[in-house]
Parts: C-alpha cells; structure tokens; sequence
C-alpha cells in the first residue's frame, strides 16, 4: 500500500482494481491542496500500473466530500507555507492547474473510474465525483452547489453543471443553493445507481468487477467516444470559459473587501469578509465549500 498523509491507496482482485480514499473524515473530506495532490498522484499512479482496470474514489467517514477547505489549521498553514503572487492572474493559473486541471485529468484518464458517494457532496465534492465515469450513491447521499448563495460565485471550478443536471435545473439549484438527494439525482442521470447505505460499497465493488472484466480497449473506447461527444457539445469550452467568470467574482470581492477576504492572516485573526463567513457551515471554519 502506498504510504499519503491524507488520503488512502490499494490495489485488490489481484490488482485489477484500484481504491482512492479521501481520509480527513474529521472534516468531512474537505479538500486542502495536500489533499487534492495526493489524489492527483494516485489516479496518476492508477494510470501507469498496467494492471489497474478500474479506480474508485470515495471518501471515509459519514460524507463523501464538504468541498474546499477554507480554513482549518492545516489548510491555513499549507497557504501560508505556499503563497501566492498576489493578483488576479496568480489565482487564475493556480486554479486552472489544481481545480479545473485536476478535475478534467482525472475525467480524461485512461482507465474507468467509479465514483462511491455517501453523506454530502457539495461544491468542490462534485469536482471529484463528476468526472468519474460512474457514480454510485448510498440512499444519504445529497449534492448541491452552493458556492453562488455563499461566495457570490457563479459556481465551482469544474462547471459540469449543465450536463449533469440540464440547463435549467442548474440555474435552480445554483440560484436557490438547494441539494438534491440521491434518488432525484439519479432520476435526472447524474448518478447511476442508488443503494442502501451498509451496501454502498458491496455494490460498488460489485460494478468495478464487472468493468473490469471488459476487454481494456473496448472500456476505453467508450469512455473516449462519449467523452469527445460531449467536447463537441461545447463541455469544455464553457469550462474553460467560466473559469474566468468565476475569477472575475474572485476580483470582484477582492475589489469590495480590498483583497483581505481569504487571506491567511485574516483567517487566523477571524477578519473574514461575510461571503466568506457565510461558507463556513461547520464549527470551528472546518467547513468546506
């Protein structure tokens, strides 16, 4: 087993399947940097093992992810052991490498992967579950966004939304910051299956083994036709494009709050701006968002 910090890595089934556990339980698997990292280097270790078929990714504990870290101690210390160019621009090439480039790496891997969701995935969860090929989801499981009602944001960093809930439910549920639970996720095809919470991961595996009987190419040829036809749609140009929409709210607030909302200092001091306070949803500003 290969040895992280913040999350879990295996292999089983005589090494066909690969297993990704986000596991900062405590804090309901909201993503640091050194998290989301460790989650890069795993799926890319997946990639190169020639014998991994399939890779799950779940979270351990009651929830699968709370989304960004804001401000738990070891993420406020992180930042500041790594800071930023201040600027608009240093934000942008920092997203568009750890949020939106991770995200579409691991939607463009070359091996199938499952997504095993329980509890909340909410704003940067669903950068996580979406660009896995499947989701499976315990009867708990809830997803939402709620970064637009909290941060004044049009959205997370991977905007899927449109093609995981259709246009206009995603304005409802970007606009209203309301979760949908696991059946109606299901209902509308974001997730493919919904089990019992103490089956979720039976079920799961259970998929996984079925996917990996399948020759390799023809699992990667279906993977790679649907992915370049929802390209052709337009998926990842309005990706790209929204990103900077979304650094465009980042320097809007930064303009209103004369850049002090999320800085480290500010942070440890408790001088955060109210959009950013709002984001905390857990004592403590463990929260993710």
């Amino acid at each position: 087993m290969a040895s992280y910090k913040w999350i879990l890595y295996g292999t089983q089934d005589e090494g066909t399947i690969a297993k990704i556990t986000l596991n900062r339980p405590e804090r309901r698997n909201a993503q640091h940097e050194p998290l989301l990292r460790e989650v890069n280097d795993a799926f890319l270790k997946a990639e190169a093992d020639p014998n991994v078929r399939v890779v799950i990714l779940t979270g351990a504990g009651p929830s699968f992810s709370s989304g960004h870290d804001l401000g738990s101690p070891e993420a406020i210390e992180w930042r500041e052991q790594h800071p930023r160019k201040p600027g608009a621009e240093a934000r942008y090439r920092h997203e568009l490498e750890v949020f939106l480039g991770f995200s579409r790496r691991w939607r463009d891997l070359t091996k199938i992967t499952i997504a095993q969701v329980q509890g909340y995935c909410v704003a940067a969860g669903l950068m996580l579950a979406w660009p896995c090929d499947l989701i499976i989801a315990a009867e708990d499981a809830k997803f939402g966004d709620p970064v637009p009602v909290r941060l004044g944001l049009p959205g997370v960093e991977y905007f899927g939304h449109p093609w995981e809930f259709g246009a206009r439910k995603a304005k409802e549920l970007l606009l209203l910051g309301d979760t949908i639970d696991a059946k109606k996720a299901e209902q509308i095809g974001m997730v493919n299956k919904v089990v019992p919470v103490d089956k979720l991961e039976e079920e799961t595996l259970a998929i996984a083994r079925r996917v990996a009987k399948l020759d390799t190419s023809a699992a990667l040829w279906v993977k790679q036709a649907v992915n370049v036809t929802q390209d052709m749609q337009g998926m990842w140009n309005a990706m790209q494009t929204v990103l900077w929409i979304h650094n465009l709210g980042h320097a809007h607030h930064g303009e209103l709050t004369g850049g002090k909302q999320a800085s480290s200092a500010n942070m440890r001091e408790g001088k955060v701006s109210e959009w950013t306070r709002k984001a905390d949803v857990a004592a403590g500003r463990q929260a993710g968002i």
